[in-house]
């Protein structure tokens, strides 16, 4: 199958060109992020390979239609950013890696978690300018504190594993309890004793409806006085204009995001020579309590190594028309 594969980086190239010998599929390799202006590129092929951040809406579908493009492979998990109703009605079938080293997400939430916790970041900058002092470094404990996890999915039970070694108590909220997870010590409760009881909360679920801007000016005032708040999730479960508002009240006290709401036209590309045009996620890096990283907590080599055996594979099955068991569908 020839198959157009948009917002393509190195590391894409180097996972997926290892297993492509094997596969029988064609890849055309596109640096440029899907839209309106590029889907055109996907002509002559037969199915698209997308990113998070490759936003299909309706008239994208459309044209994808008209260029008889038949299937939409997602090299990602979440499927937020497609319109499933728009691709139904076109009958074009959706693909997606449900799951792909939930430990590799999991695990870069733990090192958000520890860096704002012992300040390393600030130690390392210092250090690199020949100042050891020590002053302004004081962290705090994670053993014994309570730790609150939004969603406890494949990704969300790895970081319960994680903190149980800790010694943290772990408090979570989930629509579906698991039984493995109560096993561990895991106490399942509503959402608004999650927020109350938890010094460090870490979100884990989907963007749906129901949990787009989850983290706002009301949530956050059920939490605790210096809160720590840590998305690796989608971007959208936090009102951001809401998060700065409580960073500068000391609401929370420490906010570590791999993801942002807006990150569609800031991540995964080099700004360094411009003006941030983004005030928010300006305003975001003026404080010392916070730290962004750019929406690499996937970014592992086994989890690379999974999202393109997947990819592969999804695309493999429709090719010889068998079950898609990671298709996704509108409800």
């Amino acid at each position: 199958m020839k198959v157009a594969f948009y917002s393509t980086k190195a590391y894409d190239r180097e996972s997926f060109d290892r297993f492509l010998p094997d596969s029988g599929h064609s890849l055309s390799y596109f640096e440029a992020k899907l839209d309106i202006h590029t889907v055109s590129l996907a002509e002559g092929h037969q199915a698209i390979c997308s990113f998070v951040n490759d936003h299909i809406d309706a008239a994208i579908v459309k044209k994808m239609n008209q260029l008889g493009i038949r299937l939409i492979a997602l090299r990602c998990a979440g499927y937020n950013q497609i319109d499933l109703h728009a691709s139904a009605e076109h009958d074009i079938k959706i693909v997606r890696v449900p799951a792909y080293s939930p430990e590799a997400v999991a695990e870069h939430a733990m090192a958000l978690i520890l860096t704002l916790a012992r300040k390393t970041h600030k130690a390392y900058n210092r250090v690199r300018d020949n100042n050891f002092s020590i002053e302004g470094l004081t962290g705090f404990n994670i053993h014994g504190k309570t730790i609150g996890v939004i969603g406890t999915g494949a990704i969300g039970r790895a970081f319960c594993r994680i903190v149980k070694g800790f010694g943290c108590t772990i408090v979570a909220h989930d629509l579906v309890e698991d039984d493995k997870m109560k096993e561990l010590g895991v106490k399942y409760l509503p959402l608004d004793e999650v927020f109350a009881k938890s010094h460090i909360i870490s979100l884990h679920c989907p963007l749906t409806p129901d949990t787009h801007h989850l983290i706002n000016a009301s949530t956050i005032a059920e939490m605790q006085d210096g809160v720590a708040l840590i998305n690796t999730s989608r971007g959208a479960l936090i009102e951001t204009k809401a998060v700065i508002n409580a960073l500068k009240n000391k609401k929370i006290g420490y906010l570590g995001i791999d993801v942002y709401e807006q990150e569609e036209n800031i991540f995964f590309k080099n700004l360094s020579e411009e003006i941030m045009q983004d005030e928010q996620i300006a305003r975001l890096m003026t404080f010392p309590n916070v730290l962004v990283t750019g929406h690499q907590a996937f970014l592992t080599k086994e989890a690379l190594e999974q999202i393109s055996q997947t990819t592969l594979d999804n695309l493999s099955a429709f090719e010889k028309g068998e079950k898609l068991i990671n298709e996704v569908k509108a409800s």
